[in-house]
């Protein structure tokens, strides 16, 4: 039986982690401000991980034989908690983001990894959608290299996990159920530019299985790993699928992004269709450790029945229902 550290492991993520380490028979601590009830049959541990005395407060003189760490934003997270005082994390894992790709310019999907150190983008217009999108990628990037530093002085075993947006039951964004609200109120939904976007989307429970095996098996070789499903959907394929699920008719009508944003419709009302979702190639985990995932097509109907079930709180995109309805009236596709 292992020693589990989760530091922020009381939301979506950390969830589902926790009940795949507790069903493999490893002891689970989860660290977070305790906000969310825990998982039952783990330990909770409160602390603001952007406080270092409340993170030795927490950890000092604490042993674990892996660290999952899901909430790091910037370099600084890493170091506050690893720095604690006589705080042993083990095998240290930071869930990073397929962002730190879409920050480059020359690059290519699927994104393979070496492919973050292409030239980065300039830094777009302050107080935009894309700035807060490049800003993310920027910020996860210099956790990786703060972790990757680490690494390379010998001072412990860490490795950055690049996800694409995670799909599963409990998920808070509620991206997937704005999409799912359009489809339930019966009126036709707006797809930017046809709905081509091209998406591979990881289900959550894949993440939480690839945390561990990097427990239970031997220590992988490279600083990064993509993790992704073996298949791609466009949008419209994805819509569609989750249409069929939830019983209701896939009334989607094409629209170009032009006419959305002069309609004040911008790129985070409609999840997925900005540009800014990472398609990766998992070739090297596949390869290195064995990764696994399931396929979108496999696991999309139990994400979509869940979202049904639990009817999270509405989308802030959703609140632009109404422009939406009226520009497709005004281009005759209402």
């Amino acid at each position: 039986m292992g020693r589990v550290l989760l530091v922020g492991g009381s939301g979506f993520l950390g969830r589902h982690a926790a009940r795949a380490f507790a069903a493999a028979g490893h002891a689970v601590t989860v660290l977070s401000r305790g906000v969310r009830p825990s998982v039952p049959g783990t330990e909770t541990l409160s602390a603001d991980r952007a406080s270092s005395s409340a993170l030795a407060a927490a950890l000092a003189g604490r042993a674990f034989e892996l660290t999952v760490d899901f909430t790091v934003f910037d370099a600084p997270d890493v170091e506050r908690v690893l720095d604690v005082p006589r705080f042993e994390p083990g095998r240290y894992v930071m869930i990073s983001t397929g962002q730190v790709y879409l920050i480059t310019v020359g690059t290519r999907t699927p994104y393979r990894e070496g492919d973050e150190s292409a030239p980065r983008m300039p830094e777009p217009p302050a107080g935009t959608f894309e700035h807060a999108s490049w800003r993310y990628g920027v910020l996860k990037a210099r956790a990786e290299e703060a972790l990757a530093a680490r690494v390379a002085a010998g001072r412990l075993q860490g490795l950055a996990l690049r996800c694409p947006i995670l799909q599963g039951e409990g998920d808070g964004t509620l991206r997937l159920w704005g999409w799912i609200e359009r489809l339930l109120d019966g009126a036709p939904v707006p797809l930017p530019d046809g709905g081509g976007q091209v998406l591979r989307h990881l289900w959550a429970g894949d993440l939480a299985g690839a945390c561990v095996k990097l427990l239970e098996g031997p220590w992988p070789a490279r600083p990064a790993y993509n993790l992704a499903p073996p298949d791609s959907m466009t949008l419209r394929q994805l819509l569609e699928r989750t249409a069929a699920v939830a019983g209701v008719e896939a009334r989607l009508r094409p629209v170009p992004t032009p006419a959305l944003r002069a309609a004040g419709i911008g790129p985070g009302d409609l999840p997925y269709a900005s540009g800014w979702s990472s398609v990766l190639d998992p070739g090297a985990a596949i390869a290195d450790w064995g990764f696994q995932a399931r396929p979108m097509v496999e696991y999309l109907p139990q994400v979509v029945r869940w979202h049904l079930e639990a009817r999270p709180e509405s989308d802030m995109g959703y609140a632009r229902r109404a422009a939406e309805r009226a520009l497709l009236e005004r281009l005759g596709e209402g």
